[in-house]
């Protein structure tokens, strides 16, 4: 009778040995293919210089309609580096070391976040050798002017690291950063909560018939103004633009209000290439703050 019971003893062992080999299979081939996947991520996910980057699906659907939207025709005699961020594209100058201008779509979601200001500024590395750096900035009396600014970015981490890259910064005057240009900043936020979204393009004005001061090792020309023109599509359209010297700006922002056609006779840009004729009529000229 001992034998019977041997023999099912033994092939009880060998199912269940036969069973933790699947069970080992089946995790090994599950360890495979997620590494597999994940490879595939990140080979798709390499950037031009070979260094992985995070994707932003959703963030690059906003580029891309800043890019058809906002993206002003090239100045003649100007050079251009085009560069998408986690939150705003930027047309880069290799010879002012700073923006041409800089352009985003805030929205009612993006005007608030978790995240705060990092304070501190970055060399950007995708940029060439010379480039600004932080010596340039430091002692020279100028501070570090956003032209994205923080304040628009504190929904996502990487948008907020990529405000403070020395390629979205000037040379401003500390009093005009901290004062009407914040201010304008603020309204920004403000339209995009109750409009639901609008688009910002803004950046430096060198004066061709003016000797630039320039600070640093690396020789950072000081704009003598700064342009911002904002275009709102939902409901009826609207426009405006603003012109601020870089002087201490304590005047009200109505002083500084333009019309977009303004801002463009000043700049030489084209803003919004790509609105249709109607809407170009339509907000142009527009320069009544009073209706936002």
């Amino acid at each position: 009778m001992a034998r019977p019971f041997h023999y099912k003893k033994r092939e009880y062992h060998h199912k269940a040995f036969s069973i933790d080999y699947a069970l080992l299979f089946l995790i090994l081939l599950g360890i495979v293919v997620v590494q597999s996947v994940g490879a595939c991520a990140r080979s798709e996910n390499k950037s031009a210089g070979g260094e992985e980057t995070e994707i932003f699906v959703s963030k690059h659907d906003m580029l891309d309609s800043v890019v058809m939207i906002c993206m002003p025709k090239p100045l003649e005699n100007t050079t251009e580096q085009i560069l998408k961020r986690a939150s705003y594209v930027v047309s880069y100058n290799s010879e002012t070391h700073q923006p041409n201008w800089v352009a985003w779509k805030l929205t009612a979601e993006h005007t608030d976040g978790i995240y705060g200001r990092i304070n501190t500024f970055f060399e950007d590395e995708e940029i060439p050798v010379p480039r600004a750096t932080l010596n340039d900035y430091r002692g020279s009396g100028w501070s570090r002017g956003h032209m994205c600014p923080a304040g628009d970015n504190k929904w996502d981490k990487k948008a907020m690291y990529d405000t403070f890259l020395l390629t979205n910064v000037c040379p401003q005057n500390a009093n005009l950063n901290s004062g009407v240009w914040n201010r304008i900043e603020m309204d920004c936020r403000k339209w995009a909560k109750k409009y639901g979204s609008i688009y910002i393009i803004c950046g430096p004005i060198f004066f061709k018939s003016q000797e630039h001061e320039r600070i640093g090792p690396n020789r950072i020309p000081v704009p003598e103004a700064f342009f911002k023109v904002i275009l709102c599509l939902e409901g009826t359209p609207k426009g405006i633009g603003f012109i601020c010297r870089n002087t201490d700006g304590n005047r009200k922002k109505d002083f500084y209000v333009n019309s977009i056609r303004q801002v463009e006779r000043i700049t030489g840009y084209q803003f919004f290439p790509n609105l249709e004729d109607s809407v170009k009529s339509q907000i142009y000229d527009m320069d009544d703050i009073t209706i936002w």
